[in-house]
């Protein structure tokens, strides 16, 4: 066969290819009643989330709202992951990032958000939030609707912003624990580890203050507190506290100048003494002042040494960890990417990545 004519049977069998698929298309069309409708993305082109829940905070249906809403906005079925006794959230979210999800979603209280945290931090895949427990923080802090289906819009369409974490080691240990909120020594400790769960399932928030009033009896103790390269100081206390954020139960700041994204730690030192001494540091908090009682100091540093003369009550993000006498604090500025309200004042606060 010559040149030309192969080219002409090129061009025949192309012709024959085009009028079958302008056939199969009229064909489809007249078996329509309704017009074509647009190409939808195939599963494996969808964003995909995650759900890190601990399944004794989650109410239920929640599993149900959460994967209709992802539908809804076009993603992929989320992956739903439940924490265990063992592992509270930081291995199904190491799970999740390496199965390549868009966002991991921590359904729970402060200690899922936390364990969630550890997870991601570093990694740039962000963090939404399901406020699911008593406190809620950090969801109170950024400004997260604390109404699951509204959390979950947000999650799945909000605005990504960097905020600071906080690392600790305890007592010599080279492991590092993360904390978004606060983490401390003495009375406050006492009142998160002497809190039932049983208590805060029928009351809330309030059992916590049931368990302070129990606690402000308790006597001062000796620590010596460096911040960064400075001297030791030397202070009787019954609680220090290093703040992410400030932000307390009830809307009260402790840290008045706290922020999540400013590079640095807020400190705290409270000591009063008796039943007064707590009724005056709770003035000065409710009035959201920085100073104004002799008993209450604060400082800021990107890294603390607390040291105890005996071992106190210790705590990460209202977690007990046990009687602890040394805590090192460092901060780890913009580690975190978490999913914000798009144009809420957090959102604005926010440096975008």
């Amino acid at each position: 066969m010559s040149a030309s004519g192969a080219t002409w049977l090129v061009v025949v069998i192309l012709a024959v290819l085009l009028v079958g698929v302008l056939l199969a298309f009229a064909v489809r069309n007249r078996r329509s009643d309704s017009p074509a409708e647009p190409f939808a993305a195939e599963p494996e082109d969808r964003p995909i989330a995650a759900v890190v829940a601990n399944p004794t905070k989650v109410e239920p249906g929640t599993q149900e709202l959460v994967t209709g809403l992802c539908v809804e906005l076009g993603w992929a079925e989320p992956l739903w992951l439940e924490t265990t006794v063992d592992d509270p959230g930081t291995g199904q979210a190491r799970k999740a990032v390496e199965q390549g999800v868009d966002v991991v979603m921590a359904c729970g209280g402060d200690g899922t958000v936390r364990s969630v945290a550890e997870a991601l931090a570093g990694t740039g895949v962000a963090m939404g939030l399901l406020p699911a427990g008593t406190g809620n923080l950090l969801a109170r802090t950024l400004g997260t609707p604390l109404e699951m289906a509204a959390a979950a819009r947000v999650a799945l369409t909000g605005d990504d912003r960097a905020i600071d974490i906080g690392r600790v080691r305890v007592d010599g240990d080279t492991d590092e624990r993360v904390f978004l909120v606060m983490a401390g020594t003495g009375f406050d400790a006492e009142v998160m580890g002497n809190t039932p769960e049983a208590l805060k399932a029928r009351v809330g928030p309030m059992a916590y203050v049931v368990s302070g009033l129990r606690a402000m009896r308790g006597r001062r103790t000796r620590v010596t507190i460096r911040l960064d390269d400075g001297e030791e100081l030397r202070r009787r206390t019954r609680t220090v506290l290093v703040g992410n954020s400030g932000t307390l139960l009830g809307g009260l700041v402790l840290m008045p100048e706290a922020e999540v994204d400013d590079g640095v730690l807020d400190i705290v030192n409270l000591a009063p003494k008796g039943i007064p001494g707590w009724v005056a540091v709770a003035a000065r908090v409710i009035s959201r002042r920085r100073r104004g009682h002799p008993r209450v100091e604060h400082w800021t540093a990107r890294e603390v040494v607390v040291r105890a003369e005996d071992p106190q009550a210790s705590q990460i993000d209202g977690d007990p960890i046990g009687d602890v006498t040394e805590m090192v604090v460092r901060v780890d500025a913009g580690a975190l990417v978490v999913r914000v309200a798009e144009g809420s004042p957090a959102a604005e606060a926010l440096p975008a990545t």
